[in-house]
């Protein structure tokens, strides 16, 4: 019998002659876009700083989600259609444009429409990258690369914080955009040099999947439009605008969510649906408050730009920690448990971070409560993948993954957009209004994360036997999404 270790390729295969053009440009590529997404929030109260209109911080980051989701989506309709270094090519200018414009721009609406971009290119480059995988490289290798992307999110996540907070401090905020460009450039002619040839014919199911990614692109269309009008509505300080605006959003929102996933999803219906809205609430209790960090440490306790990125690197060990505890103890405890575990963190986490909105709390408290809720995402966020990959048919898995990836981005798209809209209303209301916004974002967080706990005995309980050595093992399930 072949074992896995002899079926699987060599990591140094990658980048042998003929792939390493290929390797490097992808992996360069993907580092790039990661390092520009983890580190804006370290600057970003700088950056509110220099161009005012504070009220749309939140923006930054929903923009950028937004964008994230339009491009994913519109890569999977483009991918069958002409050869792969166009869509990559075009994603990769995006991205360039929107660093550009980012590093440049004059006010804080620009930088929203840059960011806005930015998302939209860096969208494109995921899902054309895992189809160049699928089509360039022989099965045996393509273990190793998609273990090579997920790193590539680990290293700018550890030191991208405090290099941001570095370069902010001693030059501008504006070389965070800027001074990517170069890197960017190299990274993109191996990797373009690499797509010049031809490409191998896709396989019926490439095909079947990328002409159903077109299918679903109106209703992935209608929920990114009616959640940036929903976020856009509730940061409005007109009641008229709030109403209708809210009632719009949800309007378009919801029934287009509910045609993109799994029937019973909306209700919570016990198994893949629960699971796959169960990755949008972890995602909202996480990000609605990881966003404001920054603006909690430097703009209300006016710290050091450096404290944030300590908080930021230890939140991302935190996170890698705990992906690799559960992967290693899931077979015995069962999916279900860890994300019970996951969210209790957010809970905890979440609550503890609350009080360092007080003048009367030192704010190095923050480096020990948020290493909670990055343990906690580290705990579940592969636990729901694989209740969705080893509970779908082979067939349904396409729609099932596609499901589980717009849940991911919508709830923190609206996550985002709701602290911001609660920060905004903070920074209206002038004197401690923004202090206690940011304590009511993080009682939030905390709040929505114990629904969150309470609604995963919704998730099926522990399994033995084949799903026990998927989970040890890592599996393919969690290259294929996380």
């Amino acid at each position: 019998m072949t074992t896995t270790a002899s079926a699987t390729g060599r990591t140094s295969e990658l980048f042998a002659v003929g792939r390493r053009g290929l390797s490097i440009g992808i992996i360069a590529s993907i580092t790039l876009v990661a390092a520009e997404s983890l580190a804006i929030g370290t600057v970003l109260p700088m950056v509110a700083k220099e161009l005012g209109d504070l009220p749309l911080y939140g923006w930054v980051y929903t923009a950028f989600y937004i964008g994230q989701l339009v491009g994913i989506v519109m890569a999977g309709g483009l991918l069958d259609r002409m050869p792969l270094r166009r869509p990559f090519a075009v994603g990769l200018g995006l991205f360039g444009i929107g660093l550009l414009a980012g590093g440049l721009a004059p006010s804080m609406p620009v930088l929203i429409a840059a960011r806005f971009v930015q998302g939209f290119g860096g969208g494109m480059l995921s899902p054309t990258a895992y189809v160049v995988i699928g089509r360039r490289l022989p099965e045996r290798l393509q273990a190793p690369m998609f273990a090579l992307m997920s790193a590539a999110w680990v290293a700018p996540g550890i030191i991208g914080p405090s290099i941001a907070a570095f370069v902010g401090a001693i030059t501008s905020w504006r070389w965070v955009f800027l001074g990517l460009l170069p890197l960017l450039v190299l990274a993109a002619i191996p990797a373009l040099r690499a797509l010049g040839g031809r490409d191998a014919p896709p396989q019926a199911a490439d095909l079947e999947k990328d002409k159903a990614a077109v299918r679903r692109l109106p209703n992935a269309l209608l929920a990114a439009v009616g959640a940036g009008l929903l976020i856009a509505a509730l940061t409005s300080p007109e009641v008229l605008a709030l109403v209708a605006g809210s009632v719009a959003g949800v309007a378009l929102l919801l029934p287009a969510f509910r045609r993109l996933t799994p029937p019973g999803t909306l209700r919570l219906a016990p198994g893949v649906p629960a699971a796959v809205l169960l990755r949008g609430i972890m995602t909202f209790a996480f990000f609605s408050a990881d966003a404001y960090v920054a603006l909690l440490l430097q703009t209300w306790r006016g710290t050091s730009p450096v404290l944030t990125g300590v908080v930021f690197t230890v939140t991302t060990i935190a996170w890698s920690c705990g992906s690799w505890w559960q992967a290693r103890r899931i077979d015995a405890w069962g999916q279900r448990r860890f994300v019970e575990l996951g969210f209790l963190c957010i809970v905890v986490g979440s609550a503890l971070t609350l009080p360092v909105a007080s003048p009367g709390v030192s704010p190095w408290l923050a480096v020990i409560t948020w290493i909670l809720p990055g343990i906690g995402m580290g705990l579940m966020y592969s636990a729901v993948t694989l209740v969705v990959l080893r509970r779908t048919e082979p067939s349904e898995q396409g729609a099932a993954s596609s499901a589980l990836q717009l849940a991911d981005i919508l709830g923190t798209v609206l996550g985002t957009g709701v602290g911001g809209a609660i920060t905004a209303a903070g920074i209206r209301a002038g004197g401690d209004g923004l202090g206690w916004a940011l304590g009511a974002v993080f009682a939030i967080s905390s709040v929505l994360a114990a629904v969150g706990m309470l609604a995963s005995r919704r998730l099926p309980g522990p399994e033995r036997g084949e799903f026990a050595q998927a989970a040890r093992s890592g599996g393919p399930a969690g290259a294929a999404l996380d």
